[in-house]
């Protein structure tokens, strides 16, 4: 078992490096949700069960999914995938919407940006497919190289790709009435100076590393931290996220 001295220190450690670290004492010492990994990373380790508030990000890939069993499984959150481009639905959305709602899962949407449409073009769709609900999590924006594409080899410059990404972060705020967080990796963080979007709250894949390693100085909202996730009423592996705050810092930003 873990000394107070050395949850201590290690909080104090996450808290310089880009997250803020949970509180030490009665809530570090908590029973924090812990996941299974199908494929596991030495570098991450323990480092997510520092972190009291964990969710999944889903899309038709998963398949059924039992709400009740993920919460209950320690699911307080999920992101669904929504939209990609200016003309692919994911067809699962609305089922995952109404499951998670249904199960208590405070829940929101994401779309996968696609660079040979114009923002205007996938704001468009987004807003056609995702409903204006208060209840729900902000909109995230997904940007990321999609080497696999068949359909679009355009890779913008940087200052394009912030260009682009301002005028979709506008204005879906201005329809939803929320900031939509910016979803990355590293390879496309440090590609496009993403860093320098005004008024940005990130959420950072990282599965090999804690965030701090990955994009040094940052701050982010969400860790990904696994792609390869076991979670209770998710028959399939699915991606795993910390919130980077308490509990009580988690109940203020749903607000």
């Amino acid at each position: 078992m873990r000394s107070f001295f050395c949850l201590a220190v290690c909080a104090i450690a996450l808290a310089s490096c880009g997250g803020r670290a949970p509180q030490v004492g009665r809530a570090a010492t908590s029973s924090y949700p812990a996941f299974g990994d199908a494929a596991p990373h030495d570098n991450v380790g323990q480092l997510p069960s520092y972190y009291p508030v964990h969710g999944v990000d889903v899309s038709r890939y998963q398949g059924a999914i039992d709400w009740r069993q993920a919460r209950a499984g320690g699911i307080a959150f999920a992101y669904m995938k929504a939209t990609e481009g200016g003309d692919v639905a994911d067809p699962m959305f609305h089922t995952y919407r109404a499951g998670a709602a249904a199960a208590g899962v405070q829940h929101g949407a994401y779309h996968f940006y696609y660079f040979c449409r114009t923002p205007q073009e996938q704001v468009a769709w987004f807003i056609r497919n995702v409903p204006r609900d208060p209840s729900a999590l902000p909109p995230v924006l997904d940007m990321e190289w999609n080497h696999q594409s068949r359909s679009c080899s355009r890779k913008p410059d940087a200052a394009t790709v912030r260009a682009e990404a301002t005028v979709f972060l506008d204005m879906l705020e201005r329809h939803y009435g929320k900031r939509p967080l910016v979803y990355t990796t590293p390879d496309f963080y440090w590609d496009t100076a993403l860093g320098q979007l005004p008024r940005t709250q990130f959420w950072l894949r990282s599965v090999a590393a804690h965030p701090s390693e990955r994009y040094p100085g940052e701050g982010w909202s969400f860790w990904q931290y696994t792609g390869t996730g076991i979670v209770p009423g998710i028959a399939r592996p699915v991606d795993i996220n910390a919130f980077s705050g308490s509990y009580a810092q988690w109940e203020k930003w749903i607000e």
